[in-house]
C-alpha cells in the first residue's frame, strides 16, 4: 500500500489540475477509486481493512503535510487540502478503528481551517445548505449519514482527548466555532435550528452550554424564542429546551452589571428570580421552565448530582461511554446519559 500511494502521487496527483476536487462528484469519484485499491491491497497482502485504510489515511496526511511544508508552512489548499477531505471520507467509510491516525487527520484539517464545520454542518442542515453557507458541498450521501460521521469522529475526538487553543481559550472538538456560522459554538447554531436530535447527540457527548462569540447562555436565546410564539410554542423548540436543561444545573440569566448599583437595590437582591418572574412569566405558568431550574426553588438534589458526575466525566473525556462503567442501575444509567428526565 505504502509504494502504491507514493506512486500515486508522484505519477497521478501531482498531474491533477489544483481544482480537481473542488467538485463533489470529482471527490466522490475518487473515494470509490481508493475504496476499490483499500479492499485490493487487504486482500492481496492478506491484511485486515482496517490496517490497509489506516496506510492510505496517513499516507495523505503525510503528502498534504509535505506540500505545506514545502510551501513555507501554508497550506496550498485546492486537490491538496481536499485530499484530506478524502481520508475523512474513507476513514468513516472503512470505520478506522486506530484512534490515533484519526485524531492525526483532525489535527491537520484544524491547522489548516481552524475549524471543523465540514463534519458538523453536514449533521445540522443536511447536504445541501452548505454550499449555500459556505460554498461546499458534504461529502456524505445524506443527513443520516452526516449524522452518524459526526457521532464516529466524536467518538474518535473524545477518545483521543483532543483539544485545539485559539485566542488563549482551549476548545474541545465538539466546542470549536464554525467559521461559517459566526463563529459561533456548534451547540448555539443547533439550538437556533431548533434541531433537538442533533442537540442530545452534542450534550450526550459534553457539549458546553455557555456563552460564546456569539452572545449570551444559548438556553435564554431558546426563552427568547419562545415568547415570540404567543404561547403557541413549536415543538421542536420545546424538545430543545427541555434537553438543554438536563445538561445544566440551572438558567444563568444575563443581568447587566450595573444595574444593581444604578437601581440603588439591597445587597443581595435576587436579579434572577426578578427577571424569571418578569420576564419569562407566561413559560413559567406554562410548565416550560421548572421552578427548580431557575431561581425560584432550590435545584432537586438527583438532578445536581447527575451535573456533578457528568462534570468529573467529562473532565476524564468519558462522555457519554464512560456511563457504562459506573456502578449504577440501568435507568440511573438513562439519567446520566440525558436519555430521561
Amino acid at each position: 500500500m505504502d509504494a502504491f500511494m507514493e506512486l500515486y502521487f508522484e505519477e497521478v496527483f501531482e498531474n491533477l489540475d489544483r481544482d480537481a476536487l473542488i467538485s463533489r462528484i470529482k471527490r466522490k469519484e475518487l473515494v470509490e477509486y481508493f475504496n476499490t485499491v483499500i479492499d485490493g491491497c487487504a486482500k492481496g497482502q492478506n491484511k485486515s481493512d482496517d490496517v490497509t485504510c489506516k496506510k492510505f489515511v496517513l499516507s495523505a496526511i503525510k503528502y498534504h503535510n509535505d506540500r505545506k511544508s514545502d510551501n513555507g508552512d501554508v497550506c496550498l489548499m485546492g486537490k491538496y487540502h481536499n485530499l484530506l477531505y478524502i481520508a475523512i471520507k474513507l476513514a468513516f467509510d472503512w470505520g478506522l478503528k486506530d484512534n490515533g491516525t484519526v485524531a492525526a487527520l483532525l489535527d491537520e484539517l484544524y491547522a489548516c481551517e481552524r475549524t471543523f464545520e465540514r463534519i458538523f454542518l453536514g449533521a445540522i442542515f443536511g447536504t445541501s445548505a452548505p454550499y449555500f453557507l459556505a460554498g461546499w458541498k458534504s461529502d456524505f450521501s445524506n443527513r443520516e449519514e452526516n449524522i452518524h460521521a459526526l457521532v464516529f469522529f466524536l467518538d474518535h475526538a473524545t477518545n483521543a482527548c483532543l483539544e485545539y487553543t485559539e485566542d488563549n481559550k482551549k476548545y474541545r472538538f465538539i466546542d470549536v466555532p464554525l467559521e461559517s456560522c459566526g463563529r459561533a459554538s456548534p451547540v448555539r447554531v443547533v439550538i437556533q435550528m431548533g434541531a433537538s436530535e442533533i442537540l442530545l447527540i452534542l450534550l450526550r457527548f459534553g457539549a458546553k452550554i455557555t456563552a460564546d462569540k456569539v452572545s449570551t447562555n444559548p438556553i435564554e436565546s431558546i426563552l427568547d424564542k419562545l415568547l415570540e410564539y404567543n404561547r403557541k410554542y413549536p415543538y421542536e423548540l420545546i424538545s430543545c429546551l427541555k434537553i438543554a436543561l438536563r445538561a445544566t444545573e440551572r438558567i444563568t440569566f444575563t443581568i447587566d452589571a450595573n444595574a444593581s448599583e444604578y437601581l440603588e437595590l439591597p445587597e443581595g437582591y435576587n436579579f434572577q428570580r426578578k427577571l424569571a418572574l418578569e420576564k419569562y412569566g407566561e413559560i413559567l405558568e406554562d410548565h416550560l421552565i421548572p421552578t427548580t431550574r431557575c431561581g425560584l426553588k432550590p435545584v432537586e438534589l438527583k438532578h445536581i448530582c447527575r451535573c456533578k458526575v457528568r462534570e468529573i466525566l467529562w473532565r476524564n473525556f468519558e462522555l457519554p461511554f464512560g456511563i457504562e462503567k459506573l456502578p449504577v442501575p440501568d435507568s440511573l444509567k438513562k439519567y446520566l446519559d440525558l436519555l430521561d428526565d
